[in-house]
């Protein structure tokens, strides 16, 4: 056998193995959001999209206005005060915010305000950059040993204050699921 021949099969072996990573992570996963209570009242839906992952939020039951929503670190929802889910979902050591002067890139977990209707209702949507967070194996996996956990806080982020924008205490949790 040739020496080249013998340098193709490890490369062709770590393609293959690639291929199959890819193959197996999810495309999609879930969150159930519950109060402090307990009681279920939202919903959010992940899928991986061209340029990220996009999250759809669906709640109710809240109070009218914007709300600080952050991917945490943990895959815990222990009420009433959600401290289980750790801090923000942060594998780059980043400072919170978009707009927080000190670091262009913000934390992984980091996401837009939800806003909440008069009627306690709410919808949100993000699509967070692929080398922020991804459903697919690696530092910035939301599956990593742990889990992670998607929580609403009382107030509005307001984008840029370390650690969690000034946006309050937390008020409702989901653990991210496959």
């Amino acid at each position: 056998m040739h020496i080249r021949n013998l340098l193709v099969i490890p490369a062709l072996l770590c393609f293959c193995a690639t291929v199959a990573l890819s193959d197996t992570a999810p495309k999609s996963a879930h969150a159930d959001i519950v109060n402090a209570q307990g009681t279920k009242i939202g919903t959010a839906k992940l899928k991986t999209v061209s340029g990220g992952v996009q999250i759809k939020v669906s709640v109710a039951q809240l109070a009218a206005g914007a709300h600080g929503i952050h991917i945490h670190a943990v895959g815990k929802c222990e009420g009433p005060a959600f401290t289980t889910a750790g801090g923000h979902f942060n594998p780059t050591s980043a400072h919170h915010g978009i707009n927080n002067a000190q670091d262009p890139h913000p934390h992984a977990g980091d996401l837009p305000n939800l806003t909440v209707r008069a009627n306690g209702k709410g919808r949100g949507s993000a699509t967070i950059v692929t080398k922020d967070v991804t459903l697919g194996a690696g530092a910035n996996s939301l599956f990593h040993d742990g889990g992670t956990s998607l929580v609403i806080h009382e107030k509005a982020d307001d984008l840029m204050s370390d650690p969690a924008g000034n946006s309050g205490n937390r008020i409702a949790c989901g653990v991210i699921t496959k």
